[in-house]
């Protein structure tokens, strides 16, 4: 790492460990403002600057207020996060510099001692997680979140078939492998520029987590339904079920926010998908919604959520949320699944998911659900996976985690409802 990157991987620190926004939109901004920065030169700012996001308890250990002393900041994830040697850098330091870095070395085996430090986890998140697990348990999921996530990508099973997919990948020198668990899945080993592969241009392809794969495939979608996509975002998971169904069929695609229904247009027209309707809702009272009461074979809720299962991906994210947003959002989840379900036909199916690992996101809003509306049962998820000949089984839920199987962590409950 040269010094000038130092200076833009600072530079882009000082905004960042603000958390007030997104640390992917800073980043984005930031290149857009310097478009005279190379591949290498991004390379280096990007993968320091999430090593410092991953690091931020040692270095916040270390460094009082690291925002405003983000060069440090940069320096320490160098060596916290990215296992640099101090001889390796000592070009671009200077004496306080050196003396800064060997008493981080120093203290190493200090910052093992406490879990926030030890798990990479703020105090709010380990008291939240405390409540229903083990400090074991909790350490090993900071652990298990705190590198960087594999690519998944997914066969649009409409324009290819996976295996002659992964032959071409491999027969390209592109380290890739068959998905563990999605049929539809392929997982890369390294970090490539997918968007300009001939398979993503023609829509053979598309970025999604295993995880949120099988979220599709347990909705369980088939030709000529009517299905509800009812928090649809950028549409990874609407497409994916638009394939299973063979575009035949209905998909209404429901979200509140213009921007992300738009960049799933695009994305339709690449995938060969005309059975999807994107529209745009006020909130999950919509009147335009009741059209579909009653009426709908299968809704899909990704609800809103504290997204803490993609820490891998986000870890600006355990930073960004608190107690107040998680309790805002229980709120939220708990009327647009009571909305959701108004949609659902008899013998229909809903699917609650979150990509969040709090049992207060997840099983005991499941629980709720099945209390205040009897009129529908909790179907076991580990069966239904193996209807579709898929090895996985974690009980009548879908808990995915980091550690045991390399996803991002996503929740899932399957309802049905009764005649």
């Amino acid at each position: 790492m040269n010094a000038i990157q130092i200076e833009h991987t600072a530079a882009v620190l000082a905004e960042m460990l603000t958390f007030k926004q997104p640390a992917d939109a800073v980043l984005s901004a930031y290149f857009r403002e310097h478009k005279k920065l190379g591949r290498q030169d991004r390379h280096e700012i990007a993968e320091t600057a999430f090593a410092a996001l991953r690091h931020h308890q040692k270095i916040s250990a270390a460094l009082r207020r690291p925002a405003a002393q983000a060069r440090k900041a940069a320096l320490a994830a160098l060596v916290l996060g990215r296992s640099m040697n101090i001889s390796q850098i000592q070009d671009i330091l200077d004496e306080e510099d050196k003396e800064f870095l060997s008493r981080l070395k120093a203290r190493k085996a200090e910052f093992a001692d406490g879990i926030t430090t030890a798990a990479e986890l703020p105090q709010w998140l380990v008291e939240q997680l405390q409540q229903h697990y083990t400090d074991e348990e909790v350490l090993a999921f900071g652990r298990s979140v705190n590198s960087a996530a594999p690519l998944d990508i997914r066969v649009n099973t409409l324009k290819a078939k996976r295996d002659k997919v992964l032959a071409q990948l491999q027969n390209e020198d592109i380290a890739a492998e068959a998905a563990l668990f999605s049929p539809w899945g392929i997982r890369l080993k390294d970090k490539i520029v997918l968007n300009k592969h001939e398979l993503f241009l023609d829509g053979a392809l598309e970025v999604q987590d295993e995880g949120s794969q099988l979220l599709a495939l347990l909705l369980g979608a088939k030709r000529g339904e009517i299905v509800v996509d009812f928090c649809a975002g950028a549409g990874g998971k609407t497409l994916a079920i638009g394939a299973q169904m063979a575009n035949k069929g209905r998909i209404y695609a429901f979200d509140v926010a213009e921007k992300r229904l738009a960049n799933l247009k695009p994305r339709m027209t690449r995938a060969g998908l005309t059975n999807i309707h994107p529209e745009r809702i006020s909130s999950e009272h919509d009147t335009r919604i009741g059209r579909l009461h009653g009426k709908a074979d299968r809704v899909l809720v990704d609800a809103p959520c504290s997204g803490l299962g993609t820490l891998r991906r986000n870890p600006d994210l355990k930073y960004r949320q608190s107690p107040e947003t998680v309790t805002k959002l229980l709120a939220q989840q708990h009327s647009i699944l009571s909305a959701a379900a108004d949609l659902v036909k008899p013998q229909g199916r809903l699917v609650y998911a979150t990509c969040s690992v709090l049992p207060e996101e997840n099983e005991m809003q499941a629980e709720r659900f099945l209390v205040e509306h009897p009129e529908f049962e909790l179907l076991d998820c580990g069966a239904l996976l193996a209807g579709l000949k898929i090895d996985l089984n974690t009980g009548k839920y879908l808990r995915l985690s980091s550690a045991e199987h390399q996803t991002d962590g996503f929740f899932a409950a399957v309802f049905q409802k009764k005649q």
